[in-house]
This record gives C-alpha cells, sequence and structure tokens, in this order.
C-alpha cells in the first residue's frame, strides 16, 4: 500500500512543524458579522470564504431547508434518472434558466462533477478543446477526460485566443471554456470578444460562472449582465451552488437539446447521486433572494471597490482583480504561508496559496470580500494585512512595485 502513495506537492509536514499549516481546521460556529469560531484559534474574522452575497444562515434559507427535510427527508432514493427526481429539482432547474436567460437547466451533485461530466460526454477525440491557461482544475479534468485534444491560450489573451482558433491542425468540433471571474486573480474574462471570436471562427463556448453569479452584473445575473451581452452569447452556461449561493452542487443551462443530452449522456448525472433535497432547496431560496434583494449585490460592489482603494493606499498591489477576489502576492510558498500565519494570530480567517494550486512562484493570500463586511472589517483587514507584512520582512508586490511575473506561455497553438 505504501508504494500507493508519494510525495505530496506540498510540503505539508514541514508546514506543521513550522507552525504555518492552517488548512483543514475546523470551524465550529458561523457568528454574526462574518464572524466564526474555529478549533484552537477562537474567534476569527472571515477574509476567506465564498458567502459573496452572505446569504449563509440567512434564516428565509434555514427555513426551506427544513421545510424540504419534511417533505423529502434528507436525501432521495436514487439517481436522477431513474427514482431520484423531486419535483424540487425541477423548480430549481427551472429558476435556474430563468435566472441566466436560458431554454432549461441541468443540476449536478457538485460543480466539479457538472464541469468534467458535461465537457467529457460533449467532446471527445476527434474533436479539440481550446481554454484559457488559468482555467479551473475542473475543466482540465473534464478536457482529460474527454480524449480530445486540448489546447491552451495565453491568460486573457484574445490574439492568443484567434491564433488557436484559426490553426488549421486541431481536429473535429471545437469547443472554447473559459472562466467569468478567475478564482486565484479575480479578473474577469474578456466575453465581448471571446464570443465574437467563437462566433466568427464557428467554435461552441463554455463558461464556468462559479465566482461571477451573484457576484458581477448589476443585478449579480452574472457575466453577460455585466458586459450587457444578450444571453445567446454563450452556448453552454455552468455555475455552482457552493459560492454566493450557499449550498452545494452545480448546473449547466442552455437549449433544451443540450440539456436533454446531458440528462441521458453525463455519467456524473447518470450514475452519481441526486442533488439532497435540503440542498436543491437552499439553492432555490438564494436565487430568490438574489432576485428579490438586488442591494446585496450593490453592497459586494461597494466593498469590493472600498477595499481595492485601501489597500492601494497602504501599498498594496492585487494583480487585475475586478471583483471580490484579491490576490496578495508574496511569490515564495513559505513567504506566504508566514505572512498568512500573521494574519491569523492576528484573528483574520486568510489562508496562503501555494504552488501547486497557482504557479510557480506566484504564491498568494487570496482575500474575499463580502457584501456583508462593513468598513470597520475591512479597514481591520488591510491594518491586520500591513503589520503581517512588516512581520515577514515585505513581500514583493509591495517593495518597490516592481513588476510581478506573469503565468509563463501557454501551450503552442
Amino acid at each position: 500500500m505504501n508504494d500507493l502513495i508519494s510525495e505530496t506537492y506540498w510540503e505539508v509536514d514541514a508546514a506543521k512543524k513550522a507552525g504555518v499549516y492552517f488548512y483543514l481546521e475546523a470551524i465550529e460556529e458561523y457568528l454574526s458579522g462574518n464572524r466564526v469560531k474555529v478549533t484552537g484559534h477562537g474567534e476569527m474574522l472571515m477574509l476567506g470564504g465564498y458567502s459573496y452575497l452572505g446569504l449563509n444562515g440567512h434564516p428565509v434559507i434555514n427555513a426551506a431547508t427544513h421545510q424540504a427535510i419534511e417533505k423529502y427527508g434528507t436525501g432521495t432514493p436514487g439517481v436522477r434518472l431513474l427514482a431520484g427526481t423531486l419535483d424540487i429539482h425541477r423548480q430549481l432547474e427551472a429558476k435556474v434558466s430563468a435566472f441566466k436567460g436560458a431554454e432549461a437547466a441541468v443540476t449536478f451533485s457538485s460543480g466539479f462533477f457538472a464541469n468534467v461530466s458535461s465537457i467529457a460526454c460533449l467532446v471527445g477525440p476527434e474533436d479539440t478543446v481550446i481554454c484559457d491557461k488559468l482555467d479551473h482544475t475542473s475543466i482540465v479534468d473534464g478536457c482529460r477526460l474527454s480524449g480530445a485534444k486540448y489546447v491552451r491560450f495565453s491568460h486573457n489573451d484574445m490574439d492568443s485566443l484567434e491564433a488557436c482558433l484559426k490553426d488549421s491542425s486541431h481536429p473535429g468540433r471545437r469547443l472554447v471554456i473559459v472562466d467569468a471571474v478567475f478564482s486565484m486573480d479575480g479578473d474577469i474574462i474578456n466575453l465581448p470578444e471571446v464570443s465574437g471570436l467563437c462566433r466568427r471562427y464557428g467554435a461552441a463556448l463554455m463558461v464556468d460562472e462559479a465566482h461571477s453569479i451573484g457576484v458581477v452584473g448589476s443585478t449579480g445575473r452574472g457575466i453577460e449582465e455585466h458586459f450587457g451581452l444578450p444571453a445567446d452569447a454563450v452556448d453552454i452556461k455552468m455555475g455552482t451552488f457552493s459560492k454566493a449561493i450557499p449550498s452545494v452542487g452545480g448546473y449547466v443551462a442552455g437549449s433544451h437539446k443540450l440539456c436533454e443530452f446531458l440528462r441521458h449522456q453525463a455519467r456524473g448525472y447518470i450514475y452519481s447521486g441526486a442533488l439532497p433535497p435540503p440542498a436543491a432547496a437552499a439553492a432555490l431560496a438564494a436565487i430568490e433572494i438574489i432576485e428579490q434583494e438586488p442591494e446585496r449585490v450593490r453592497s459586494l460592489h461597494h466593498n469590493a471597490r472600498y477595499f481595492a482603494d485601501r489597500l492601494r493606499s497602504a501599498g498594496f498591489s492585487f494583480l487585475n482583480s475586478q471583483t471580490a477576489i484579491f490576490p496578495i502576492i508574496c511569490g515564495d510558498d513559505w513567504l506566504a504561508l508566514r505572512l498568512a500565519s500573521s494574519c491569523q494570530r492576528r484573528g483574520v480567517y486568510v489562508q496562503a496559496i501555494p504552488y501547486p494550486v497557482v504557479p510557480k512562484d506566484m504564491a498568494r493570500l487570496r482575500a474575499a470580500v463580502t457584501a456583508t463586511h462593513t468598513r470597520g472589517d475591512l479597514d481591520f483587514c488591510v491594518s491586520v494585512l500591513s503589520a503581517g507584512v512588516e512581520e515577514v520582512g515585505g513581500v514583493p508586490s509591495m517593495i518597490a512595485r516592481k513588476a510581478i511575473p506573469r503565468h509563463g506561455t501557454a501551450q503552442r497553438c
């Protein structure tokens, strides 16, 4: 058995011995005001979570989950294709499709499954997938599982994408896949250009909106709303129920034909347990709240702008982030771990993101703002980050504002 277990990429044992390992820590309780109680660390201000709209624990959502348990129980008696489809699944899919301006939607038990299983059944060995170099791992895994030729273009570089689309050596049908918001950098894909290029060169377009639903657009409807584009600018709309929407699961929305195909072809839909009814109820209630309370989205946007201004004033840079995600670049993995540990000891829950989650020499702290942070919260976080930088002796993103290395070169087309 030991022969099957190799060394991890992360220096886990060394980080634990150095006292800077802060992963898999148990949150005992979610408190009011973005505070959490963490085993062994006490009360901390959350700056590293995905609850962008502050909806986790919302009384309406909690009540909806309780009602779902009373009506359906905690699980389903089978997979969706057989005995696992409940009317609440259909209600959620109708809500998602309407929210995203699509004809239909299919829900999966996780966002990871939504990407992997849908990509793997939409393209095959005779086809080509073209991805942004910083696309999420679930997209990469889906592409590999599909057996299609896998091509990457330089991050958010439209000339690089066009070169890939023009290359006649790429076989079969072509599917371009991008994130709407890149989860480690916080920047937004240039959707108008990507969509236009796909139309020009006859490629289908899939967009992962895990970090854009509820986050971008004036009412949180995502990437098309952000750019003022029609709903048909994206062919395959993927998203999750585990970020701004405080539940679990994922979805793919699009045409009736697409969704019917996925229901009968996607292995993650056919062979995985159905979304538990409480989770479906929570997601449904959350989308309704986003529709009814657009002020939450406005608050998130205001807080993100305020935090960006405060970080700049304190001397921090955060790549090209345009959203609620702020990468504090440290470069070296150990420097990022030490800075995160300093912040954690001062009561701010933020984590280091080392290689291989991000490219080598691009380790960072990944801070995430929510709609329910107060300005006092955000001021405190900036002061803690500044104190941490002084403690560790500085980080590259603050030293003379020098150029930070980008993400290398993409695979050639």
